[in-house]
């Protein structure tokens, strides 16, 4: 009897017979021959049917196949360099063919569709080989996310979706009601794996966080996850050495584990192959000098006027994407004003209206993937910024009890998973990393 392999694991059984489980991706053929190119999720290969090798009737039941169609295929595993299948180079000479169920006819179809059908239809489209591809190379820079950080002494923690208050700022909270009280929709773990750190040393949290922001650019969703490390006795310094060897070990798993994937999505991996420590750092102060050059060499009106910022302002999307021509790696920005970050981040020595920020800008255009900080340490210091901040300062009692107690530096950073998988994959808009997305109006499937 044929053993059930998985097609990504084709090549161990050239010359054997074997089954797989799965569908009908597309069909070609004529006369006394038929190919079936079958996918069963974990990869795809091509069954040759031809008919004198096989009973009528199963000939007949190729012929009446319909794309999507579920299907088991048993053959011969042949390697074939010429064959186009994920893993290249092998082929099914099909012995056998048996039918789940004859599908009816796809909507999605080779030819054009506009973003918004593609989307109302998000649980078929998934199925199309891009799409595939892009969900395994998440897939596989989450694992290797958690591997690192496990390898380096990291425990994995769960925070909580539900937060009597703002991690970020007042303006991007989704409000709930919660039994009659007001809560809100996390939009970050972080405050509470501070409290783990104390416990752990090194935890990080991974999973949902919600930013309500009216905002319909190719790098915002309304829900998207994020991973959260936290490290006990860190400071800036040692916060971005940590992220540099982290992001680089993620690439290069992904460069390494899905190269079929990356082809399929035409992405340059000599591009990813660079990412390796150490990443360029800039303050604040000279990124925001080199701008000042780069828009007096503009000479393009809408492109001067877009590069304008004034000290104290936040990067936009433009000033990051200009930023990040000058460099072939991830570059550190760090030392923002303190007035356009959030209220725990440690002020700079000497420079209070500075604060110890950073944030990680991907190369090519793709913003920020990455930002963490300094935490402050100081009871004091952290109370008189939720004042100052205008924050209630009875939801974080038990934050600012932390520093009471044991307090130390510490430092840690979010990471987008969405933005950092669109910029690994080389792909333009961070909706199609997420397998069920959340953006500004649309909420189906």
């Amino acid at each position: 009897m044929a053993e059930t392999i998985q097609i990504r694991k084709i090549a161990g059984y050239v010359g054997q017979e074997v089954t797989i489980q799965g569908w009908l991706y597309a069909k070609t053929g004529k006369g006394k021959l038929q190919f079936l190119q079958i996918r069963d999720g974990s990869g795809l290969v091509q069954g040759v049917m031809f008919k004198p090798n096989l009973p009528l009737e199963v000939f007949e039941a190729g012929k009446r196949l319909s794309r999507e169609s579920s299907i088991i295929v048993t053959g011969t595993v042949k390697a074939e360099p010429r064959a186009k299948g994920i893993p290249q180079g092998y082929e099914l000479d099909v012995t056998d063919l048996q039918i789940a169920q004859i599908a009816e006819e796809f909507p999605i179809t080779p030819k054009e569709h506009g973003i918004d059908f593609l989307m109302e239809n998000r649980h078929l489209w998934l199925r199309s080989k891009k799409q595939w591809a892009i969900l395994r190379v998440r897939a596989t820079a989450m694992r290797a996310m958690r591997q690192w950080l496990d390898d380096h002494g990291y425990l994995e923690m769960s925070t909580p979706i539900f937060t009597p208050a703002a991690g970020e700022g007042t303006t991007t909270l989704f409000e709930v009601d919660y039994f009659g009280d007001s809560v809100y929709l996390a939009q970050t773990g972080q405050l509470y794996n501070e409290a783990n750190i104390f416990s752990f040393g090194r935890v990080y949290c991974f999973g949902p966080t919600f930013r309500a922001e009216k905002s319909k650019t190719r790098r915002h969703m309304t829900e998207f996850w994020m991973l959260e490390p936290e490290t006990a006795y860190q400071d800036l310094d040692g916060l971005m050495e940590m992220e540099e060897q982290f992001i680089s070990a993620v690439v290069q798993e992904c460069v390494a584990q899905c190269r079929d994937e990356l082809e399929i999505l035409e992405r340059d991996i000599s591009v990813l192959e660079k990412i390796t420590p150490p990443f360029p750092r800039v303050s604040y102060d000279e990124a925001v000098a080199k701008l000042a050059e780069i828009r007096a060499a503009t000479t393009d009106p809408e492109a001067k006027a877009l590069l304008d910022i004034e000290w104290g302002s936040d990067f936009g999307s433009q000033h990051e994407t200009e930023l990040t021509k000058l460099y072939d790696k991830p570059i550190f920005i760090y030392g923002f004003p303190t007035v356009c970050k959030a209220f725990y981040m440690e002020p700079w020595p000497g420079r209070p209206e500075v604060c110890k920020s950073v944030d990680l800008l991907a190369p090519e255009g793709y913003g920020e993937i990455t930002g963490g900080s300094e935490r402050i340490s100081d009871p004091a210091l952290l109370l008189e910024r939720v004042h100052q901040d205008n924050l209630p300062e009875e939801a974080f009692k038990w934050y600012i009890d932390l520093r009471r107690y044991g307090s130390v530096p510490h430092s840690g950073f979010g990471l987008g998973v969405e933005r950092t998988v669109a910029w690994i994959c080389g792909i333009h808009h961070v909706r199609e990393t997420n397998p069920f997305p959340r953006t500004l109006g649309r909420v189906y499937p």
